[in-house]
């Protein structure tokens, strides 16, 4: 069973985050005594924003929320937060992919 380490006191929060960018926590406090915690009325902050849309592209997406019975601009949340989640995975490809070639057709405009 290793020692907890001390942590000294901090003369701001900057000196405080700073340390704890470069230290692991699990060094400092003993995880056997940690307990699940929840915060069930904690909701994300939410900014509002206004958005044009082609009226099909709304009207189509009012019919899917209505096959999954949740409100229209719930389920346009869901879609974007999924989108950004694949572009953000897509992001981390490893470099030497990134650098492989990808061999396309040559395609020859009229006239040549």
């Amino acid at each position: 069973m290793k020692k907890e380490k001390i942590i000294s006191k901090f003369k701001n929060e900057d000196e405080e985050r700073e340390f704890w960018a470069t230290h692991s926590p699990l060094g400092y406090f003993d995880t056997r005594e940690f307990k699940r915690a929840s915060f069930p009325k904690l909701k994300p902050s939410v900014k509002s924003i206004s958005i044009r849309l082609p009226e099909d592209m709304i009207a189509e997406l009012k019919t899917l929320a209505n096959k999954k019975d949740v409100p229209y601009q719930s389920l346009a949340k869901i879609y974007l937060a999924r989108q950004i989640s694949l572009e953000r995975a897509s992001s981390r490809i490893p470099l030497e992919k990134e650098n492989r070639k990808v061999n396309t057709p040559h395609v020859t405009g009229a006239g040549s």
